[in-house]
């Protein structure tokens, strides 16, 4: 629950909403798993197994992680200094450990072109692993999330989707990355029922998703995001993370 309103705090901040949250979290983890929640493991089922790197409420790849620290590094830096001036003692002095860690972490994400093929190489190191952690931090974690969703919602605005994106829209570029979303929620409703889900994943990535590879096309795949998080958001995980707004 701590690192639910932690999350929840961070959300509200930049800009984003409780049913984006929450249906969001339902759809990626379950509706019920925990911050260190990971892809294949969102039930507890006998011989699970983790199936990628994607973890916590929205699932960040571990690329993801460097990208976002090589790329928004520096606001997560502002973010922990802030609360650092606001502590003292014992808290404070671990925030400002922290705050040195970060600042290693962001510089070896630099050491690379800020391009998406050289950070999955970083990614894929025992470093880039250790980057990735910081989503179970609870004071970087939510900010490194939240600021992934956010880039999309800028995204959309960018590209000249100015409505609202609802959690099934959000989640669409949350899954398959932004511009491949973007085109599925800016495709017209014609075209929604003819093409194919294919063409918006990796191979590997689609044939992993059952949500997307059993709704083959692009209105089957939106409307059945929408169903599963009808149904989950039901469960107790999605209720805490509702209530910790």
């Amino acid at each position: 629950m701590e690192y639910k309103r932690a999350y929840a705090k961070a959300a509200l901040a930049a800009g984003l909403t409780k049913p984006q949250i929450v249906r969001i979290y339902a759809f990626e983890s379950g509706g019920n798993g925990g911050y260190d929640v990971q892809a294949g493991l969102e039930y507890n089922s006998p011989g699970a197994r983790a199936i990628n790197s994607a973890l916590g409420y929205n699932q960040l790849l571990n690329t993801n992680s460097v990208e976002l620290l090589a790329e928004k590094g520096d606001r997560f830096i502002d973010a922990l200094k802030a609360r650092a001036a606001g502590s003292s003692g014992e808290t404070k002095a671990a925030l400002e450990r922290k705050i040195d860690a970060v600042r290693r972490m962001i510089a070896f994400s630099r050491t690379v072109p800020d391009d998406w093929n050289e950070h999955d190489k970083l990614a894929n190191t025992p470093r880039g692993f250790a980057v990735h952690a910081l989503n179970l931090d609870i004071d970087v974690g939510p900010l490194l999330q939240t600021q992934k969703l956010v880039d999309s919602v800028h995204f959309a605005r960018s590209k000249g989707h100015t409505a609202p994106l609802t959690a099934a829209e959000l989640e669409m570029m949350n899954l398959t990355g932004d511009g491949n979303g973007l085109d599925m929620v800016m495709m017209p409703p014609a075209l929604r029922d003819k093409v194919p889900t294919s063409n918006f994943f990796q191979q590997g990535g689609y044939s992993r998703n059952p949500v997307a590879s059993r709704n083959n096309v692009v209105a089957k795949l939106i409307a059945a995001t929408d169903a599963k998080m009808d149904r989950e958001v039901q469960l107790q995980g999605a209720r805490d993370m509702a209530a910790a707004f």
